[in-house]
């Protein structure tokens, strides 16, 4: 895919949702931390469940530290591998206090080294609290960038850097939630609906669907 289709494609992708941000809930940088911590193989739509009542008794580190496993747990078992979640939850509020004042560290290093975050985690939470222009790669992502032919990649990594070279720089911080929310709601994973979408035109998936 040439750089001009690249850029009607973000364009229009702009003009659609220009102020585009994650469907987790949250209000403050550490309950988007949790939040994310807290999706792994699970919808958005099952952790906003959760954490509705969880932030309402945990809104900051010591408050969930004062809750405990046990009640991070009972909190969240309605989403997938709640007990290893609510162990790292915990494990996380405990280095927030002791080495970063309970605050949500700006820095790749620091959010890479809390327990169960990852690359991808980092730079949602980078990127959706901090306006980093740092682009997360799911499964979504992933898909898209690869069928649209926008930024192929063996993998996630290869998609990412991939996305990070091709992606002009008024598009880098919103481009991850057009290409998850594209992902999540028009490209789907078993029969996209090509009918449907903004950018089919531009699309280079040779198979599309009506």
């Amino acid at each position: 895919m040439n750089k001009e289709k690249r850029y009607q494609i973000l364009s229009r992708l702009r003009a659609n949702n220009p102020h585009p941000t994650t469907e987790l809930n949250f209000s403050s940088p550490f309950e988007l931390l949790i939040a994310v911590l807290l999706s792994a193989q699970a919808t958005d739509v099952s952790v906003n469940k959760a954490t509705v009542g969880l932030f309402a008794k945990a809104p900051d580190p010591e408050s969930m530290l004062a809750l405990g496993e046990d009640g991070v747990r009972d909190a969240i078992k309605t989403i997938g591998l709640f007990n290893s979640k609510a162990a790292n939850v915990i494990k996380t509020c405990q280095i927030l206090v002791n080495q970063h004042q309970s605050q949500v560290p700006e820095s790749r290093e620091a959010l890479e080294a809390l327990p169960g975050v990852g690359r991808k985690t980092a730079n949602v939470v980078l990127n959706t609290a901090f306006g980093w222009p740092t682009i997360a790669v799911d499964t979504h992502i992933f898909r898209v960038s690869n069928r649209t032919g926008f930024a192929p990649g063996k993998n996630v990594d290869q998609v990412e850097q991939k996305l990070l070279k091709v992606v002009p720089a008024e598009f880098k911080v919103d481009c991850h939630h057009w290409l998850i929310l594209l992902g999540r709601y028009t490209c789907i994973a078993r029969k996209p609906r090509c009918g449907s979408c903004l950018i089919e035109d531009l699309c280079e998936f040779r198979d599309k669907t009506d």
